[in-house]
């Protein structure tokens, strides 16, 4: 029998109702997008960038070729280019000066950069805090230095002259009681190098400092005898007690499975600092939210290799101290803002 008028029309309303939610979750869908793409109704970021990494090997190149990978999939107007560096203050002058415009440094390499006044200095900005490096000092297995006062008279990588690592070693030196340009035989070197130099029996220990694990040094440990010395406290307030940079240094340890060969098992007392996404005033503050929102967005996928990755974390990423928010980061803070 053929429905009746009133029921088919409260079948054709009953359709409506449904369709409404699918419409709505059909829209929210595409606003998803389209706040990705457009994000706070600006036209989305176009251009080419230049991102200053590290050395190769190290956790910063790495760390750059995965973002870099993520940035062309989120911004698809942007070209990014990597350039490699010695490590956080090459990086710093380099954004500063405008031969790139994105790059990572440590905490210390960064407060050092702008209290001695160098050019450019009070441009830099901060997108996100990101992951800690943990200072890791390592020696032969049988070796005889058990503290970093033991390096005396020893040839020492201490890292290359535009790195981070060189301004963590001479500080610790420092601590320790030795004088780094007298007191060692500092062999300038990072880290693409400093394993193969171990191994070549031309270096009796070196400073790195990265994320956990640095690739390189497990690597180093799966085919050479190694062993991290600890970095015992005293050593850390001793540091502390200068104040400036060293403030931005914190005690930590390194976990026991984080080099299981080169540990046996135990954790090891060290030295950490943060890094930081940093930039410059002069950045678009629209290319600035796209380049932060990829950092956040990307951290699972990126942290499945780089496992430092892994901890960066939404809460505390807008923590850039020494250096103030960029305005465009800022704008991402807030509108992920609960």
């Amino acid at each position: 029998m053929p429905a009746s008028p009133n029921r088919s029309a409260r079948v054709l309303r009953a359709g409506r109702r449904r369709a409404l939610p699918l419409a709505a979750a059909l829209l929210a869908l595409v606003g998803g997008v389209l706040w990705w793409l457009l994000p706070l109704g600006q036209e989305r970021p176009s251009g080419e960038i230049t991102f200053s990494t590290g050395v190769r090997t190290g956790v910063y190149q790495r760390y750059g070729q995965l973002l870099k990978e993520a940035l062309d999939r989120r911004l698809p107007d942007v070209a990014t280019t990597l350039r490699d560096s010695e490590g956080s203050q090459q990086n710093l002058a380099r954004v500063a000066s405008g031969e790139a415009h994105f790059t990572i440094a440590t905490a210390d390499a960064v407060a050092t950069y702008v209290q001695e006044g160098r050019p450019g200095a009070a441009g830099l900005r901060g997108c996100t805090r990101l992951y800690d490096d943990y200072v890791q000092l390592v020696v032969p297995r049988g070796s005889a230095v058990r503290s970093a006062r033991d390096l005396a008279g020893l040839r020492v990588g201490v890292g290359q002259p535009g790195s981070g690592v060189r301004l963590l070693a001479d500080r610790l030196l420092g601590a320790a009681g030795l004088d780094p340009a007298k007191d060692i035989r500092a062999v300038s070197a990072g880290i693409d190098t400093m394993p193969a130099l171990m191994e070549g029996d031309r270096l009796d220990a070196f400073f790195w400092s990265g994320g956990l694990p640095t690739n390189a040094v497990l690597r180093l440990s799966e085919r050479f005898p190694i062993r991290l010395v600890p970095l015992e406290q005293e050593l850390v307030d001793t540091v502390h007690a200068e104040g400036g940079p060293s403030r931005y240094y914190r005690s930590a340890v390194i976990p026991a499975d984080a080099y299981p060969l080169a540990q046996e098992g135990e954790p090891v007392a060290t030295v950490a600092v943060a890094n930081l996404l940093v930039t410059t005033e002069r950045i678009d503050p629209a290319l600035t939210e796209g380049v932060t929102r990829t950092v956040i967005g990307s951290r699972d996928r990126i942290g499945r290799e780089v496992h430092p990755a892994q901890v960066v974390d939404l809460r505390t990423a807008l923590y850039t101290d020494p250096l103030p928010l960029h305005d465009g980061a800022r704008r991402y803070y807030r509108s992920v803002k609960p």
